[in-house]
């Protein structure tokens, strides 16, 4: 989906200041929110597609104020309501109870909603073979698509050549919705930096994308 989290290629946010020797985590909250996401992928209550939509789908500021873990805490809010694992009502008010005490024991719900299957690919389908060979010209596809898609903007409706195939992988646009992983062929593409981004990008550089077959197009020019 189109949005600010979509930054590549943008202008306007500054150098990117480069931390000397960055802690693993800043606060003790952020190794909380950490393990909480471990949790709850591992046991299959939402997959990493899901969890970046949940990002993607921030309010913009809140998005741009937004540090590394603060994001990873508002997908996982996000996933776990939309899921039916915890109201936003409840949420509500076990974070009131802790701003008023700190050391309140929380109360457990009586129950959770059951982690569903998600649906998958039965093991006798065969897995869909590459249309596309490494040297191939190929063209990303300009599309806006109001879900998930791991193709970003700069990238789309740009020439480019097959550099390396990487098999069929689970694809995120389907995985994001609980569509299925529905796995597609990968490549790398690799791309001139002055297609992605004209005169202004250095001569003589080249970028590597990986992208799945359905973002793909035979280019004949």
């Amino acid at each position: 989906m189109n949005g600010v989290h979509d930054m590549g290629g943008m202008h306007g946010f500054g150098p990117i200041v480069r931390e000397v020797n960055e802690p693993v985590f800043h606060a003790a909250w952020e190794a909380h929110v950490r393990a909480i996401m471990t949790m709850v992928r591992s046991r299959g209550y939402f997959n990493i597609d899901a969890s970046r939509h949940g990002i993607e789908r921030m309010e913009p500021a809140h998005y741009l104020r937004a540090s590394y873990y603060e994001r990873w805490l508002a997908t996982i809010e996000l996933n776990l309501i939309e899921g039916g694992f915890i109201a936003g009502e409840e949420l509500d008010a076990r974070t009131e109870l802790l701003r008023e005490d700190p050391e309140a024991t929380l109360p457990r719900s009586a129950a959770i909603a059951t982690v569903p299957e998600p649906p998958g690919r039965s093991p006798d389908s065969p897995l869909p073979m590459s249309h596309f060979a490494v040297g191939d010209a190929v063209v990303t596809r300009n599309i806006h698509p109001p879900g998930h898609t791991r193709l970003p903007r700069y990238a789309r409706g740009k020439r480019g050549v097959i550099q390396r195939l990487h098999g069929a992988q689970i694809f995120p646009d389907s995985n994001a919705h609980g569509l299925g992983e529905n796995p597609q062929p990968l490549y790398a593409v690799q791309f001139d930096a002055r297609e992605l981004w004209g005169e202004s990008a250095e001569p003589c550089q080249t970028f590597s994308l990986d992208l799945w077959e359905s973002y793909l197009e035979p280019s004949w020019s």
